[in-house]
């Protein structure tokens, strides 16, 4: 079992080629458009190792080519990893990687209220 299906949202976001500048040269409406790509990675961190990183830019390489680079697009991505800390989904906090809460999400495909979803009240004196 991976993570919930739902923790997966991708938006297209359609730039029409006169709005977007490359080394500060407009890209011609001749050519097909620049693709960017951003990822936040928030689930999971992964570990600070070259190895570990490079692997994972691989699988986005691979999941990439035949999409983009076989079609001769020009395309940059990258990853961003999010502090786990600072994210909610419907304002619960989510539950610990492969916890039987987090099973419960992934077969709900949603997310749902649990035992620690809300953080202990606290004062505001830290704020």
């Amino acid at each position: 079992m991976g993570l919930p299906p739902f923790y997966v949202v991708v938006h297209f976001n359609k730039i029409e080629n006169e709005n977007v500048y490359i080394g500060g040269e407009v890209r011609s409406t001749a050519e097909k458009p620049f693709v960017r790509v951003v990822i936040t990675h928030i689930a999971v961190r992964m570990p600070d190792n070259d190895d570990v990183y490079f692997r994972s830019t691989s699988r986005l390489d691979k999941i990439f080519k035949p999409h983009l680079l076989d079609k001769g697009y020009d395309f940059e991505y990258h990853v961003d990893e999010t502090e786990r800390r600072l994210w909610k989904i419907n304002s619960l906090i989510p539950p610990p990687f492969t916890s039987e809460e987090e099973k419960v999400w992934f077969r709900a495909n949603k997310p749902l209220p649990y035992e620690g979803a809300y953080p202990p009240q606290t004062s505001n004196a830290a704020l």
